[in-house]
């Protein structure tokens, strides 16, 4: 997708679908580290499988990702587009999905949980129906869902230690910095792959924050 009416090129494309695949090759191979990690305590059976969401929306997100960028014009490619940024919907909720595990015993807990997916499936089918189309509104909506989810999760940073709570931070940070990219791709050549490199970044951070505190 483009944020722009400019068309990416298909060295553009090639580069956009290399750094996505790399990044699923990447978040296959080190997906079996975040179960086999040792943190004390050891995971409970829920968040393990809050763990088990992560790793597959990661893995979706960024498959979804390199198969549209790397196909020719064409229908298959117009499918894949949309396949591409409903996928971000699912990637943000199943983010936060390892960390809302750990609070359901909370009040906020289930409350936080089935917000945060109640929105990222109503943006998934709008976006499915072709709802948001224009660029801008999608980007606000994405960047907007993760944030209102940190700002929200009060519970969710208290229940995690201080360096977790801040790798979330610094990969929504990651996150929103390459959103600017992303808007600006029309106007900066490769500045599509620049957005990539940064939402790599936030992945790794978040991957992290996973590894290490959930």
């Amino acid at each position: 997708m483009k944020a722009t009416g400019r068309a990416q090129t298909r060295g553009e494309e090639l580069a956009n679908s290399a750094s996505h695949g790399i990044a699923c090759m990447a978040a296959l191979a080190a997906t079996p580290a975040l179960f086999t990690a040792v943190r004390p305590p050891l995971p409970s059976t829920g968040e393990q499988i809050g763990i088990g969401v992560f790793a597959i929306t990661m893995v979706i997100v960024y498959l979804a990702s390199a198969l549209y960028h790397g196909l020719p014009d064409g229908r298959a490619k117009r499918l894949f587009m949309r396949v591409d940024h409903c996928a971000i919907f699912l990637f943000i909720a199943g983010t936060y999905t390892p960390f809302t595990v750990k609070i359901l015993h909370d009040p906020w807990g289930w409350p936080l949980l089935t917000g945060v997916w109640a929105m990222a499936i109503a943006g998934l089918v709008a976006k499915g129906l072709g709802l948001l189309d224009r660029p801008l509104v999608s980007t606000l909506l994405y960047v907007g869902l993760g944030w209102i989810a940190v700002l929200v999760a009060g519970p969710v940073l208290a229940a995690i230690p201080g360096p977790g709570a801040d790798w979330l931070y610094a990969g929504g940070v990651a996150y929103t910095v390459g959103a600017l990219f992303y808007s600006l791709d029309g106007h900066i050549k490769f500045g599509h792959l620049v957005w990539h490199l940064f939402a790599i970044g936030g992945t790794a951070c978040h991957f992290l924050a996973v590894y290490r505190y959930v």
